[in-house]
């Protein structure tokens, strides 16, 4: 638990609320080397609430909790901080950083309040459910569209991108993790080689797009619904990557389900939205090779994050994120069988992946 005279130090200095009543208590965190606490005071007769955040290490703020491609420029401040100021310039729903203590590790942040987009959508009725979903694809738009375009050199973000290689390391951290690890049966030589090649098609493609500015986590557990809006968290392993990604993370979400007539209609959406918002309405996209590639990108990320999860609970002995395992191989499973270029791949990935053998 936080000192509580410090953080009554650190408001009145850095700043400047001579605050009473003071009570901080713990909030639920996630997988990360992060904790973070509600601070609860009174200033000048008001209740008023702010998020801290603390790092594990002070200085351990210089290591992305994902692993990143090589970057060409150089991380001197946390990265939560600088991409956190690269997406407010563009009007990104971001939380406001009142203050940062690099000594202690520790960030003052607004606070967002406890309804993340999976818990809201527990208590919406369709129409809502459909409302937020595209206020989050505004939202998306905002990154892929404003935030690209500023390309600002000193963004961390700019210098870091899914690149084949990392798109690979995705892949492989399955392979050890979502199959090896998970099920203790070590994959074999010729299966890993002939399952390795079909990956490095799936990399090359996603490789080969059009790079924006992406997330990388944008999905119903760091979306909040704050004041009828939604707002970003977790945004720190930002990185450059094709527009399908953060747009595969929301809707083929690991934690709320979507049906696929309404997967289809924010597929639509999006593509209507991002062709006038990012091109001006001049041309027509694709909509079938769009979705095969989101499909496609959703076969990667899905795969990706089955095996998180299971590295989660083997490293870090954190296993709240297993029951979600089956789901998120559900969402591979239907993508495997819906495209035949895939066939060599789910019948290389079948005898090791018992989620993947069942009809779709």
């Amino acid at each position: 638990m936080l000192n509580r005279e410090t953080i009554l130090a650190l408001l009145k200095t850095r700043l400047n609320i001579p605050a009473s009543n003071v009570a901080i208590s713990a909030l639920q965190g996630d997988a990360s080397n992060r904790s973070y606490y509600r601070l609860h005071y009174t200033n000048e007769n008001r209740s008023a609430t702010m998020i801290i955040m603390e790092l594990a290490e002070p200085e351990a703020f210089k290591k992305s909790e994902e692993a990143v491609s090589a970057a060409s420029i150089r991380v001197d401040e946390l990265p939560y901080i600088n991409i956190l100021h690269h997406l407010a310039r563009s009007d990104v729903a971001v939380p406001e950083l009142y203050f940062h203590d690099p000594a202690a590790g520790l960030l003052f942040l607004e606070d967002l309040g406890d309804r993340t987009l999976e818990i809201e959508l527990k208590d919406c009725d369709d129409a809502a459910l459909q409302r937020y979903y595209r206020l989050a694809i505004d939202e998306l738009l905002k990154i892929q569209g404003p935030a690209t375009r500023d390309r600002n050199r000193s963004c961390i973000a700019f210098g870091r991108a899914f690149d084949v290689p990392l798109l690979m390391w995705e892949f492989d951290h399955f392979l050890e993790y979502g199959i090896e690890a998970r099920t203790g049966v070590s994959i074999k030589p010729g299966d890993r080689e002939t399952i390795r090649g079909e990956f490095l098609k799936i990399c090359e493609t996603l490789a080969a797009e059009p790079k924006v500015f992406t997330h990388r986590d944008y999905h119903s557990r760091n979306l909040m619904v704050h004041r009828n809006r939604i707002r970003l968290l977790d945004f720190q392993d930002a990185l450059l990557g094709p527009c399908v990604y953060d747009l595969a993370s929301l809707l083929k979400d690991s934690y709320a389900v979507l049906e696929e007539p309404l997967v289809d209609g924010l597929i639509d959406y999006y593509l209507d939205q991002r062709s006038l918002r990012l091109v001006g309405g001049t041309s027509k996209p694709d909509r079938a090779a769009f979705r095969r590639l989101f499909d496609t990108m959703s076969i990667q990320r899905n795969l990706k994050a089955s095996g998180r999860f299971v590295y989660i609970d083997v490293v870090k002995k954190k296993n709240h994120l297993v029951p979600y395992i089956p789901r998120t191989l559900g969402y591979v499973r239907r993508n495997l069988n819906r495209y035949n270029e895939f066939k060599k791949l789910r019948d290389g990935l079948q005898p090791y992946v018992e989620e993947l053998r069942s009809l779709p």
